[in-house]
């Protein structure tokens, strides 16, 4: 979820680095495998329908136009973001007026809770659908506030045009490749869509290299050596989920979208490398 001035901006495909394309098998894996990794935070969404997520793990970006001209209000509302009862988080986008807006969504993130400096993120989300809906999991530098985007880095582990159901985007932003000039690759699903079931997301952060995967399948490996400006990913880094409406990566929702539309979460986790 790109940001300008520190809030998301457009996602865009223009800017490469050096990608490296590697199969790893597996289909939903729960986690890593091979013993290189190990967990140290997990959000498992176990709890009441209706409950609002854990507020000692995440807490409630609420507003509108975060700098993508998106057209939702952002709530802490139940009927915006809450747990369905069945071990999963729905963050839930609808066409309804509220303070000024024509829709309602919600964004989460884990900012003075959990931060962290590399690892393995996963975290396993089916997908909505429809013109102009935008959901993402990613992470931003917990220095944002003092640095500004895109000082502090950002790492879209996963963002996905509605209206491209078979489509995901993995991207890195930083210093001189931001915004249009991102870091990024798409990952196409064959013959499926990624509303139709849930999908682990991943990304695999050791140092100076970063990885991107789908159900353990490699897509993207980037290196600090193939950027074109710094390398802000030396600091520790919090995590967001949310569904947005609108904004120039997606455009706005036409006749042919239907709301509510809900991006389930299953889980969250985070490993450390064993070595």
């Amino acid at each position: 979820m790109m940001t300008v001035a520190g809030r998301p901006g457009l996602a865009m495909t223009f800017a490469w680095a050096a990608l490296v394309l590697a199969g790893c098998g597996g289909d939903t894996p729960s986690g890593p495998e091979g013993g290189d990794w190990r967990l140290v935070w997990q959000e498992e969404f176990e709890g009441a329908a209706g409950q609002l997520p854990n507020p000692a793990n995440w807490q409630f970006d609420i507003g509108t136009d975060w700098g993508n001209a998106q057209l939702e209000y952002d709530t802490d509302r139940p009927e915006n973001v809450s747990l369905d009862g069945e071990g999963h988080l729905a963050i839930t986008a609808r066409r309804e007026p509220y303070l000024g807006q024509e829709y309602t969504s919600g964004r989460i993130k884990t900012q003075d809770r959990f931060e962290r400096t590399g690892g393995r993120f996963e975290a396993r989300i089916r997908l909505p659908r429809g013109q102009g809906i935008w959901p993402a999991f990613w992470l931003l530098g917990a220095d944002i506030d003092e640095v500004g985007w895109p000082t502090c880095g950002e790492i879209d582990v996963m963002e996905y045009r509605g209206q491209e159901p078979s489509v995901v985007h993995g991207s890195l932003h930083g210093p001189g490749y931001s915004a249009g000039g991102a870091i990024t690759r798409r990952f196409y699903l064959a013959d499926d869509t990624f509303d139709a079931d849930f999908h682990v997301f991943a990304v695999e952060w050791r140092g100076e290299l970063i990885d991107w995967f789908v159900d353990g399948e490699r897509f993207q490996t980037v290196t600090s050596s193939a950027v074109s400006g710094e390398w802000p990913f030396d600091h520790p880094f919090f995590i967001l989920l949310n569904v947005a409406v609108g904004g120039g990566f997606v455009g706005p929702p036409d006749a042919s979208t239907a709301f509510p539309q809900t991006m389930l979460v299953d889980w969250v986790r985070v490993y450390e490398p064993t070595s």
